[in-house]
């Protein structure tokens, strides 16, 4: 009886094992169901309200790929002029100041010296000569014709005249560099000082000289700019360069003012590559502004490649984990967070290159979804 009685209390236990057992194995298939619903969100019709949700359908857009390069604002080499003087002289007088107005023909300054003077003095005396032999000429010329006189005096009269007319037209070029007017030159008004003019019209961006300093011919006495033809020189490194031409957008900003945008287009991209692996690319302003000078530093972004992409507005877009994530709505109030991998970003949208079903995202505060979705995890 006590073998029995062993037996069944035994088979006993054994059963109520097997029936404890069951709890846990409803626990653990209520966490596996709980995973499978991990990316999913439901919100009250309270929460929703208070969220600030926004849906809105993926839009298909027009993207492209941003190059950000660096330059300058530039002037074309002919827009630079290096004023200089033909002939030295002590500068006698100068009134300018870097960043000067000065317009075409206005005086810049004045110079003196003595050979001012012979150079005067050589073209009057040979202009004098000229009209003597030019004179005699005619006359020798009369007299040949009626044979009064030997074809050898006549040739060297000739000749005599033909090179003082060579004489007087020398002079009078070097006059003309000078600008004299030769033939408003006579005895009266030769003068020891000589003005010195503007040849284009812009503003002083160096002054090279101080009265009284002796210049000579090669020395640099001034460079005037002129603004007119103001563009945006940028540095591409040479991966970049082939994506480039002529016509493409540029939009720049300067570092004191990253807000303020100007708007341009490439002109001209140099087809050759510097020892720092670049090239230089040329751009034209599509409006003119005073504010931008010759030598700014600028920051420039050039717009290549433009495709017709699935987009949506950058606060779609969420990440976690390293991942990015969109929320795509199943009903107004349960949304499922979709992973997603997104491409090029301009104008406040962005690239989604993932297939998403065709239903709304939300557009709005989907980062307040993504910490709802993390605290019922946490609680859970």
């Amino acid at each position: 009886m006590k073998k029995i009685a062993f037996i069944i209390y035994g088979f006993s236990a054994l059963l109520l094992a097997c029936t404890g057992s069951k709890p846990d194995t409803g626990e653990k298939e209520k966490a596996v169901t709980d995973t499978s619903n991990a990316h999913e969100v439901q919100l009250s019709a309270e929460q929703l309200k208070n969220a600030g949700i926004e849906l809105h359908m993926p839009e298909t857009r027009d993207m492209h790929t941003t190059i950000k390069v660096n330059g300058v604002v530039d002037v074309p080499p002919q827009n630079i002029v290096s004023v200089s003087f033909p002939l030295g002289g002590y500068l006698k007088q100068m009134q300018l100041l870097p960043g000067m107005q000065v317009s075409r023909g206005q005086v810049l300054a004045v110079l003196e010296d003595p050979q001012y003077i012979q150079l005067q003095e050589d073209y009057l005396v040979a202009k004098s000569k000229l009209h003597f032999l030019e004179t005699d000429f005619a006359r020798q010329k009369e007299l040949n014709a009626s044979k009064a006189n030997s074809d050898k005096v006549f040739q060297q009269v000739k000749s005599d005249y033909e090179s003082q007319q060579v004489v007087v037209k020398a002079l009078s070029e070097k006059l003309q560099l000078l600008q004299i007017n030769p033939d408003k030159l006579n005895a009266g008004n030769i003068s020891r000082s000589i003005a010195v003019h503007a040849p284009i019209s812009g503003y002083v961006s160096k002054v090279n000289v101080n009265p009284g300093k002796y210049v000579s011919a090669t020395d640099v006495l001034f460079e005037l700019i002129n603004p007119a033809d103001i563009h945006l020189s940028l540095t591409v490194f040479e991966k970049d360069v082939l994506n480039l031409a002529a016509g493409q957008s540029v939009v720049c900003y300067a570092n004191n003012k990253p807000e303020e945008k100007y708007h341009a287009k490439i002109h001209l991209v140099a087809r050759n590559i510097g020892d720092n692996r670049s090239s230089e690319v040329h751009c034209h302003f599509d409006k003119s502004d005073k504010r931008l000078i010759p030598g700014m530093f600028m920051n420039a972004e050039i717009a290549v490649n433009n495709a017709s992409v699935t987009a949506v507005p950058d606060d779609a877009v969420v990440k976690w984990e390293n991942k990015c994530y969109v929320f795509v709505a199943d009903t107004k109030s349960q949304f499922t967070m979709t992973p997603v991998e997104i491409g090029h970003t301009n104008d406040g949208y962005t690239e989604i290159k993932t297939p998403l079903p065709a239903r709304d995202v939300v557009v709005k505060n989907a980062y307040t979804l993504l910490m709802k979705m993390k605290n019922n995890s946490e609680e859970e």
